[in-house]
């Protein structure tokens, strides 16, 4: 009986405003037969560093994310959090 697990990339979408969210699947297997199953979400922004991460994500990443991107995404950032510190200012 050999037991095995296993972490792989199997999905990602490059979302409206060029965010990449990527899921990841552990797959816990006993002698190739697949016992269990789950999954984790996380969302890179434009300009994150992706150090660590899968290499075709990485690759998508510099595809999408170009500095005119990366400028937008910064400019909603921006947006967002002055949003944020005149509610809480209130």
């Amino acid at each position: 009986m050999a037991l095995s697990k296993t972490v792989v990339c199997d999905r990602m979408e490059v979302l409206q405003d060029a965010q990449i969210q990527v899921r990841t699947a552990t797959i816990v297997a006993e002698d190739g037969v697949e016992l269990s199953r789950s999954f984790h979400r996380h969302v890179l922004e434009p300009g994150d560093d992706t150090t660590g991460e899968d290499d075709r994500v990485t690759a998508v990443a510099a595809a999408a994310w170009t500095p005119e991107v990366i400028a937008h995404w910064d400019a909603i950032r921006t947006e967002r959090q002055a949003l944020m510190d005149a509610s809480l200012a209130e």
